[in-house]
C-alpha cells in the first residue's frame, strides 16, 4: 500500500493511493462505521501491524464505484507521511563515493546524528532559507519508517520491525554544519526534513537494498545511484542503532546520500540553492518528493 497525508480544514487526514485516485479514508469509515479501519497516520503507527493488515483487508472490498471516497490526487496538499517522529535519526556519510566527495575517511560504524521535529515538511512544501544561511544543501536519502518497538534487534530479522519506506532530503546549511563538532546547527533547520509523498509497506518495495536514487534541482539530474552501493544497508543501521537506544514506531531513520552534492564540487563550482529552486528526490517504487524554496 501507499499511504499518505493529506491537509483540511480540520487537520491532517489520511488516504491510500489506489488507480481510481486517493481513498478518503475518513469519508470510507462514515460511511462504513462498522469497520476498524484507521483514519490518521498515528493511528497506523500506534496500530503497528495490526491497523495495516485491517486496513489492507478493507481496501480489497472498496467497490471502484463509490466515486464520493475518491480525490483526485493532484488536487491535494500533502502533509508529512509521518507529521511528528519522536526520533529523526540520520546516517552521514554511508555512500563511499559521497565519502570521498567529501573528503573523509570511509566509516568503520554508522555515523548518527539528528535532527528535530521542527525540520519535518511535506511533499510540495515551500521551505524557506533561513536569512543567515548561504550554503544550502540536498541529499537524496532513502528514510525508514520503524513500525515496532526496537531494541537490541539481530541484522537478520531487523527489517521485521519496518512499518515502511519514504524518501527524504536531509537539507543542510553547510556553513552551520561544521561550526561545532555536532553536525545539528546545519541539519534542523525548520522545514530542513521533507519526507514523502507516500509511507509505502514493504510488500510493495521488496528490497530496500535495491533501489534507484535520484535527485534533481530544477529538472536536472544532480545524484543517481542506487541504495545497494551503502556502506551499511538498512538491517546494520536498524540493528546498530537498537544497540544503543530504543527505537519506537513512528521514528524515522534516514539513511545516507549517493554523491552529487554541492559540498562535493569544487568551491568555483558550487552553486548553492536558492530562492525559487525545486528540488525532487526520486527513488523507485516510493514516488516523487518535491520541495519548493522561498
Amino acid at each position: 500500500m501507499k499511504l499518505l497525508t493529506f491537509v483540511t480544514d480540520s487537520g491532517l487526514k489520511l488516504g491510500v493511493k489506489m488507480e481510481k485516485g486517493v481513498l478518503n479514508l475518513e469519508k470510507a469509515k462514515e460511511k462504513f462505521p462498522n469497520t476498524s479501519i484507521p483514519t490518521t497516520i498515528e493511528q497506523v503507527i500506534e496500530g503497528e501491524e495490526a491497523q495495516l493488515k485491517e486496513l489492507h483487508r478493507y481496501i480489497q472490498t472498496i467497490d471502484s464505484k463509490e466515486n464520493e471516497l475518491f480525490l483526485p490526487e493532484e488536487e491535494l496538499t500533502f502533509g508529512p507521511i509521518v507529521p511528528n517522529p519522536g526520533k529523526i535519526i540520520c546516517i552521514g556519510l554511508n555512500y563511499r563515493k559521497h565519502a570521498i566527495e567529501s573528503g573523509m575517511p570511509i566509516p568503520e560504524n554508522p555515523i548518527i546524528f539528528n535532527k528535530f521535529s521542527n525540520a519535518i515538511s511535506g511533499h510540495g512544501e515551500t521551505v524557506d532559507i533561513p536569512s543567515h544561511a548561504k550554503q544550502i544543501d540536498y541529499e537524496a536519502e532513502l528514510v525508514i519508517v520503524i513500525g515496532k518497538k526496537t531494541k537490541e534487534v539481530s541484522k537478520e530479522e531487523a527489517l521485521d520491525y519496518v512499518l515502511g519506506y519514504t524518501n527524504g532530503n536531509d537539507l543542510s546549511i553547510r556553513e552551520h554544519q561544521f561550526l561545532t563538532s555536532q553536525w545539528v546547527l546545519g541539519k534542523t533547520a525548520d522545514g530542513f526534513c521533507p519526507i514523502g509523498p507516500y509511507l509505502v509497506t514493504p510488500d510493495e518495495v521488496g528490497n530496500p537494498d535495491d533501489l534507484e536514487i535520484k535527485g534533481l534541482v530544477n529538472g536536472e539530474v544532480k545524484q543517481s545511484s542506487t541504495t545497494a552501493d551503502m556502506i551499511f544497508n538498512c538491517s546494520e543501521i536498524i540493528s546498530f542503532a537498537s544497540k544503543y537506544m530504543t527505537l519506537e514506531p513512528g521514528d524515522i531513520i534516514l539513511t545516507g546520500t549517493p554523491e552529487g552534492v554541492i559540498m562535493g564540487n569544487s568551491p568555483e563550482e558550487q552553486i548553492w540553492l536558492k530562492n525559487g529552486d525545486e528540488v525532487t528526490i526520486e527513488i523507485e517504487k516510493l514516488g516523487k518528493l518535491t520541495t519548493i524554496f522561498n
